[in-house]
């Protein structure tokens, strides 16, 4: 899957174009708009927003907290063999300061990304604080033609490049998930 994103100034444009993807086989769990306006995103019944969650960089800066937990622990280990204090002390106290250390810094790492914006956002930040809006589409190679077909006849629409998708097995069970919900009464 790709995602692909474009600005645009004019919420009801989107929600004409996020009506005709569902039109067009595009799941709605596809489809979100990224703003500063999240009010007036909420007054438009077929736009869906980025999810508070999601627009923090926490997942990715968790991810990398883990990576700078793990070898920081792993060179409290490494010091303490090279050191000999394991033949008197015992490895014990090393190897649960080393767990210590990696719970910590994997901790830090996801508090610093709820101040960040997504990595994958950032490039549009002067976007949002110009009042206009982000709207992000995930697609399968077997949808992009339908995606072209219907952005080309939205003037309003500016491509603005491609990102890392989230997993196809997400993207689908969430579709599912959302097919369910229509289900239920």
């Amino acid at each position: 899957m790709i995602r692909v994103f474009y600005i645009s100034d004019d919420l009801d444009d989107l929600e004409l174009v996020e009506y005709e993807l569902e039109l067009s086989g595009i799941g709605s769990s596809q489809i979100h708009v990224l703003t500063d306006n999240d009010a007036e995103v909420a007054s438009h019944h077929h736009l869906h927003p980025v999810k508070s969650f999601l627009r923090n960089d926490v997942i990715h800066s968790t991810e990398i907290g883990a990576v700078i937990g793990v070898a920081a622990s792993g060179l409290i280990l490494f010091f303490a063999y090279m050191s000999g204090v394991t033949d008197t002390v015992g490895w014990l106290p090393f190897i649960m300061l080393a767990i210590v250390v990696l719970g910590f810094i994997t901790w830090e790492g996801g508090l610093f990304g709820f101040q960040e914006l997504h990595y994958q956002f950032r490039k549009f930040k002067q976007v949002l604080k110009s009042g206009r809006h982000v709207l992000m589409v995930d697609v399968e190679p077997e949808q992009e033609l339908t995606l072209a077909n219907v952005t080309l006849a939205h003037n309003k629409l500016q491509p603005a490049g491609t990102g890392k998708s989230p997993p196809r097995w997400l993207v689908s069970l969430h579709n599912r998930w959302d097919r369910f919900l229509h289900v239920m009464p």
